[in-house]
């Protein structure tokens, strides 16, 4: 099954090269769409609270409260689906020559940063608070050589896994320059 999803996210994203290969497809954990699901039960409750009233008077707009419900849980249903694309579509590709952060905005926006192994000085985790201790997620911060900054992924599921991905696969992408240049 690994296989297959790194096959998808090889046609999907601009990977061409035959000598580069990808090691790890990585998502948000699944915790950055709970704000989306809180909206979603304010509204639910928002649509409800007409019928509940008609309902319980037997007013004469009772069929109106059924056509609003219908309305909001139509909104409800595409606003879910747009953050849910957003999530699902936003990945971290990690190949054997660079490090990819593609992050998904909507149906529409995507953007892409990439990062060459060779420029990734230092890659350091952290885990905060219960919920990423009990769940198991937290945040990477990955150093460049060029100064420009550091890199931060967050809502990693097991960062430190991904972490020690990252190091091997810069270990392994300077190994064949070091011995190289020792000849």
């Amino acid at each position: 099954m690994q296989e297959h999803k790194h096959e998808r996210v090889k046609k999907r994203i601009a990977i061409n090269g035959k000598d580069e290969e990808v090691i790890s497809v990585t998502r948000q954990f699944p915790i950055v769409m709970r704000h989306a699901l809180i909206i979603g039960i304010v509204l639910v409750l928002v649509a409800i609270t007409p019928w509940v009233i008609a309902f319980g008077t037997l007013a004469s707009w009772l069929n109106i409260s059924y056509m609003w419900m219908l309305v909001v849980l139509l909104v409800l249903f595409f606003y879910w689906l747009r953050r849910w694309v957003g999530w699902h579509y936003s990945v971290y590709v990690l190949t054997n020559q660079r490090l990819m952060v593609v992050k998904q905005s909507g149906f529409f926006s995507r953007e892409v940063m990439d990062l060459a192994l060779h420029n990734i000085q230092n890659v350091n985790y952290s885990i905060k608070g219960m919920q990423g201790a009990l769940l198991g997620f937290g945040s990477l911060n990955i150093n460049t050589l060029s100064g420009s900054g550091s890199l931060r992924l967050r809502y990693v599921h097991k960062p430190a896994r991904l972490q020690k991905l990252i190091i091997d696969a810069v270990h392994q992408a300077s190994t064949p320059v070091t011995m190289e240049a020792q000849k």
